[in-house]
């Protein structure tokens, strides 16, 4: 399946945030929560927001795939779902309101996407 690429890649975004978290906490001694270190807590949201809409875009990128979507849209919507989450979380961590934008209206716009793509595929078996 081609989603399960996307899949692996966002896990490792993930993963890759976790360890910005990890890395912020040691650097500023941060034991819980984010002991008002702003720098912490963009990392920490940035994390979050992955965490929160990475997963229901994958759903949305699996079920177009098993109810036949084409290849091209399968990698499409993919690639715009990790691009704007990449792109978010950039603007988070480097404080730059126009990339947190730019990210979420991809993230966003992929979601609205993904779900009419199962309707209509699911709608056409």
């Amino acid at each position: 399946m081609i989603s399960s690429i996307y899949a692996a890649l966002s896990a490792l975004w993930i993963v890759w945030l976790s360890l910005g978290v990890i890395k912020v906490r040691r650097a500023k001694k941060v034991r819980l929560g984010d002991g008002g270190e702003p720098e912490l807590q963009a990392a920490i949201r940035a994390q979050g927001n992955a965490t929160e809409y990475i997963p229901i875009s994958l759903i949305l990128l699996v079920l177009l795939e098993l109810n036949g979507a084409h290849v091209v849209l399968i990698h499409l919507g993919g690639i715009a779902m990790l691009g704007g989450r990449i792109v978010h979380a950039k603007g988070l961590l480097t404080d730059n309101l126009r990339y947190r934008v730019l990210g979420m209206q991809a993230t966003i716009f992929t979601i609205i996407g993904l779900a009419v793509g199962v309707v209509v595929y699911f709608m056409l078996k």
